[in-house]
């Protein structure tokens, strides 16, 4: 019978990616930087360690959502005292910040815990297509890729 791999903190490889948010739907491009965030891409995928790789995103500003949801959806947060709920639409929010449009959409799909918390500083909003992580040497990641990454059986 054969064993379960459990990745080790030391095998864990990390690369960076970018994905380009302009003219794709929010909810899109939130769910693929997640996955590459969280590391399920990997085949050495270990649910309770952060074997994911850096996520760096672009053009937050052109991101879309469909249907109504720039009038309809809203952010909420609140103060912690009463009466002290702020709302604000969608429309506002992709106007004035859109990097945290987009950081919110991702952060909510990571865990609640410190591990989706390690998770989300290994990611990167940025409003326009500047960055300044080219010493890095990112690669794109794109529609059409396939899930094959270095370090992975056929690769």
């Amino acid at each position: 019978m054969g064993t379960t791999y459990m990745a080790k903190p030391g095998d864990i490889k990390r690369s960076w990616f970018i994905i380009d948010a302009a003219g794709k739907p929010l909810g899109r491009v939130a769910t693929e930087a997640a996955r590459l965030l969280r590391g399920k891409h990997k085949p050495e995928f270990t649910p309770h360690l952060d074997t994911g790789d850096h996520v760096i995103i672009l053009n937050a500003e052109k991101a879309v959502l469909t249907g109504r949801k720039l009038e309809q959806k809203y952010y909420y947060r609140h103060s912690g005292y009463p009466g002290g709920l702020t709302k604000i639409d969608y429309a506002t929010l992709m106007e004035k910040k859109p990097e945290k449009a987009v950081y919110m959409a991702i952060s909510g799909m990571l865990p609640h815990n410190r591990l989706g918390r390690a998770m989300l500083k290994k990611l990167r909003v940025y409003r326009d297509n500047q960055h300044s992580q080219q010493a890095q040497q990112p690669r794109p990641w794109g529609e059409g890729q396939d899930d094959k990454t270095e370090g992975g059986p056929g690769s």
